[in-house]
């Protein structure tokens, strides 16, 4: 589903835990994923973006 023409852009941002272990994984609005232990690690990068993001299918 798209905005509406002329609202405010929605970021969306999803952290998932994987069952049967202590990871969090992280998606970005981007689409770059991030894997952590730690939930601040997690939403640091996050909210750093676009530092040590890239979105999915790009390689440096």
């Amino acid at each position: 589903m798209r905005p509406a023409p002329g609202s405010p852009r929605r970021e969306v941002y999803r952290v998932d835990w994987l069952p049967g272990t202590d990871v969090l994984r992280g998606t970005c609005h981007c689409g770059a994923e991030h894997t952590a232990h730690d939930p601040v690690e997690m939403w640091e990068w996050m909210l750093s973006h676009p530092e040590g993001h890239l979105p999915r299918g790009v390689r440096r």
